[in-house]
């Protein structure tokens, strides 16, 4: 390794150092107002300096995530049934109607309606050194709990061969040797099925045996009036609580590192740590829409789904 770059190394794990010390503090004061210029002060760079790093590094902007993380601890208290004009203010949203409205841009949803599939414990501590590791691509948020109904899907299987898989989330699947194979899949099944909703979905439909190979099915939405063409497999997803993660905004040559690193954190960090535990009866799945596509983004991200349960307590 040369100077240069061992130099450029250090750097980077400085930086990761004093940021590290930034999202702590962030969360620390999690209900008091947050300037980003005070932020940049506390860690010794300039704003425009930190600004860069911090968008570099988290993958938000400083205030976006400081937003972000606002509105995640903002969802614990609305399970523990504190009013929601209460919360508003204790985050430092001037009225129930901006706090709202900033809460459904993030969660896609209402607090009101949110409320009934809320997490049960609070927003994990982002450890940055061990994203990093993960090659994740910024912070992985807290994913959004929701419902979903059953609805059918329809796709083309594949055998995959790889050592002990069980499921798709025990082996981030085989990227490197898919993935210009999926465009044109994806292209065939647009073509022959003309689904409604725009979407793909990964799955792996093995048993829960360790074996050396698994089914995968590449699929669409499914419409009950179009005629599934042979050699094509359709699939009922039946109803099921899920969490939901997306994955860090990146560039498309970090997009496949970022899905394995987000699989790999969701495995490892998030759901030890959390009061949910796999319901073993649903399907998990990668779910990937037009905010994949490179040639409209210049930065993109998807979307996995985990069947959860809450854990039951010995």
């Amino acid at each position: 390794m040369n100077n240069r770059l061992i130099k450029k190394v250090a750097i980077s794990i400085q930086q990761l150092f004093l940021l590290q010390q930034v999202i702590d503090y962030i969360d620390e004061h999690i209900k008091e107002e947050i300037n980003s210029e005070e932020l940049a002060r506390m860690v010794g760079y300039s704003p425009y300096h930190f600004y860069r790093i911090f968008d570099k590094h988290i993958g938000y902007t400083v205030m976006d995530y400081v937003q972000k993380r606002k509105l995640q601890f903002a969802l614990y208290e609305l399970v523990q049934g504190k009013k929601i004009i209460q919360i508003a203010l204790d985050y430092g949203f001037e009225t129930h109607s901006g706090f709202t409205k900033a809460f459904k841009k993030c969660f896609g949803s209402p607090p009101s309606l949110y409320k009934l599939h809320c997490p049960i414990s609070l927003p994990q501590k982002p450890d940055l050194w061990s994203l990093r590791q993960k090659q994740t691509g910024g912070i992985v948020m807290q994913p959004k709990i929701v419902q979903k109904k059953a609805f059918d899907i329809a796709g083309k299987t594949f055998e995959s061969h790889l050592e002990k898989i069980i499921y798709t989330r025990d082996a981030p699947a085989f990227w490197e040797q898919r993935i210009s194979a999926d465009e044109a899949i994806e292209r065939t099944l647009y073509n022959l099925l003309s689904p409604k909703k725009h979407g793909e979905y990964c799955i792996n439909l093995s048993g829960t045996e360790l074996k050396d190979s698994f089914t995968y099915l590449f699929a669409v939405n499914y419409d009950q009036d179009t005629r599934i063409p042979e050699g094509l497999t359709k699939l009922e997803i039946t109803e099921a609580t899920y969490a939901v993660f997306r994955t860090p905004l990146v560039e498309v040559e970090q997009f496949v590192p970022s899905i394995k690193g987000t699989w790999q954190y969701i495995l490892e960090d998030w759901l030890p740590k959390s009061l949910y535990e796999v319901d073993e009866n649903g399907y998990d799945f990668e779910y990937y829409d037009e905010h994949c596509h490179d040639w409209e983004y210049e930065k993109i991200y998807m979307e996995i789904y985990l069947p959860i349960k809450e854990k039951e307590i010995d």
